[in-house]
């Protein structure tokens, strides 16, 4: 059963715009699934000069750690208390593998189709056309 971000907002303390994951897809007594799009999101609370730093992921994480905790409380009719993220350790980001394959076009006027992947797993594809700029 799929958990929505309304219910989300009930298990943990951040409100409003701080709450960056949208549902639980999947939870079980030790782990959590958890889907979001916020990271797309202009108003995203943890943008800097309109963009979110990769280390941004670890909030992410820390908050899917506090939906399950909340989550595991209600199992037993308790509320979690409230915590607060006090280290991070052994954290690593991934490098990125980009990849781009032409798919037709000659000189600058082309298209390609994009793929960009961290430890053989698909973060993003799509396809990008490029045209020569007028100078």
């Amino acid at each position: 059963m799929r958990i929505n971000k309304a219910e989300i907002r009930t298990l943990i303390p951040h409100s409003g715009l701080m709450c960056l994951l949208d549902e639980v897809a999947q939870w079980d007594d030790q782990s959590i699934t958890c889907i979001t799009n916020t990271h797309r999101d202009r108003a995203n609370p943890l943008r800097r000069d309109g963009q979110l730093s990769a280390l941004h992921a670890f909030e992410y994480g820390a908050q899917a750690a506090a939906v399950h905790g909340g989550l595991r409380a209600r199992l037993v009719n308790a509320l979690a208390p409230p915590g607060y993220l006090a280290a991070l350790r052994d954290a690593r980001l991934s490098p990125l593998q980009v990849r781009a394959l032409r798919l037709f076009g000659d000189g600058v006027n082309c298209v390609y189709e994009c793929h960009v992947s961290a430890a053989d797993r698909l973060l993003a594809e799509g396809r990008v056309t490029i045209v020569q700029r007028d100078v």
